[in-house]
């Protein structure tokens, strides 16, 4: 295959587009996100995480299938744009921007609180803007060190999940620690769904949450050496992904009681120290600063990979997609950093309640890009009953996330803002498709991009 414009990247193998997918993946939306989470759905949150893996693997699959036939740097938005029609590409790379753009500021601003445990003399924009800029400097120094930064940062994160599950063991069978008051396994269904469905759905957005990283994958994909490797990336990292969650969270769970784990920590530093467990906050504050930061430079990358293809394509000004000697895309980039100055500054002076709905409404809008991946798997691809069935599923779960949130009062409002981003995108893209009919330059979508076969 061919690698185009990607000549100048190394090729990956599937194992390391794997370990890049953990990379993009593991952030402070599991470290932190899980416990809110827990708080809601009590023990079932174990299924809420399970149900979130498999929603996320029918979406990956659908993004790596359509990678394998026709890989594209665009990826998710160009497919859309082939299914669709070109008001599909539009819309959906700029919700994609916007959302990762809010989405970049909070981990901003998470990374600069969690610093402040150290640096308590140092304000949040001042931290906030290193962060920053040691992430555009990973970016501009090109693919080679993006991928050592987040292959590095991915076993790190890794290591730090299994090391709390061998603390968390060795606690629990009393050869390290205190013992607080005993173990707390759920032995009814009362115990194990404590909120009932009301608790269990809107925890399902945390469970996606915590995958959340996948069309950054898609975007990493067209650089497989052999693309007939994507759908087992995906199936590898998500699996041991779903594992690692699900052991961790459980080991949580029984060893705190639900009604000691708050929104404003993370499970696993409340299970260590309950156990009077040394150094936990400092260690984890360690965790969730590289968990963060390994997300955050994933999302600068993919925020302007999307920018530079809607540029091609005449979906943004063409500045957008120049080069600087070859190799720097500067003009997306300094956008791209604009972007970030905006949202440190809203991150910083926005009432935290406000933000928080910002922020949830953002990460609402990259389901709603996992729909449009699924919808457009379902108009390229001629499909098996199984496939098909697997996509049916897709779409019911990730609807249950979405529309989970409006029946709890923490994420109802963070909806209705995911809606009001929406229609006003809606707006600008009918504006932009009258233009574009105006002009001739609009494209109807492809009926059937593949035949069986090809399959």
């Amino acid at each position: 295959m061919a690698h185009s414009k990607q000549d100048s990247e190394k090729p990956l193998q599937w194992w390391q587009l794997s370990l890049l997918g953990v990379a993009c993946t593991i952030g402070t939306g599991f470290f932190l996100g899980s416990s809110i989470a827990i708080t809601m759905a009590g023990p079932s949150v174990l299924l809420v995480y399970i149900i979130a893996a498999f929603g996320t693997y029918f979406v990956f699959e659908a993004l790596a299938k359509m990678t394998i036939y026709d890989p594209q740097k665009g990826s998710f938005r160009s497919y859309a744009k082939k299914a669709y029609g070109r008001w599909a590409g539009f819309s959906s790379g700029w919700v994609y921007w916007a959302s990762e753009m809010l989405i970049i500021g909070s981990q901003m601003t998470a990374l600069s609180i969690f610093s402040q445990l150290w640096f308590p003399d140092l304000p949040l924009w001042l931290l906030a803007s290193i962060y920053a800029a040691l992430g555009l400097l990973v970016i501009i120094a090109g693919s080679k060190s993006f991928d050592r930064t987040e292959n590095l940062l991915a076993v790190l994160k890794i290591s730090a999940i299994f090391m709390f599950i061998i603390l968390a063991s060795l606690a629990l069978f009393g050869l390290i620690g205190t013992d607080p008051d005993g173990t707390h396994i759920p032995r009814t269904v009362e115990d194990v769904f404590p909120h009932g469905l009301k608790g269990l759905l809107p925890a399902s957005i945390y469970g996606f949450y915590g995958f959340g990283g996948i069309e950054i994958m898609g975007l990493l994909a067209v650089r497989l050496k052999q693309m007939k490797d994507a759908p087992k990336s995906g199936k590898v990292m998500l699996l041991t992904l779903g594992l690692i969650y699900v052991f961790s969270i459980g080991l949580a769970l029984i060893m705190v009681a639900q009604a000691d784990f708050s929104h404003e920590e993370s499970p696993f530093v409340t299970a260590l120290t309950a156990y009077a467990i040394p150094y936990v906050n400092h260690v984890f504050n360690g965790v969730f600063i590289i968990a963060g930061f390994s997300t955050m430079v994933a999302s600068m990358f993919a925020v302007i990979r999307i920018l530079v293809t809607l540029a091609e394509d005449q979906d943004a000004p063409r500045l957008f997609a120049k080069k600087i000697h070859h190799k720097w895309e500067l003009p997306a980039i300094l956008l791209t950093t604009l972007g970030i100055i905006v949202s440190i500054v809203l991150s910083i002076f926005m009432p935290d309640q406000m933000y928080e709905y910002v922020t949830t409404a953002a990460g609402l809008m990259l389901l709603y890009n996992w729909i449009f991946i699924l919808g457009s798997y379902g108009r390229l691809l001629n499909l098996t009953k199984k496939e098909q069935i697997k996509r049916l599923i897709g779409f019911l779960f990730i609807l249950l996330g979405v529309i989970g949130t409006v029946f709890h009062a923490t994420s109802r409002p963070g909806f209705f803002v995911s809606l009001l981003f929406l229609f006003l995108i809606a707006i600008v893209t009918l504006i932009m498709n009258h233009l574009w009919k105006k002009k001739g330059d609009g494209n109807k979508p492809s009926l059937t991009l593949f035949t069986k076969t090809t399959r």
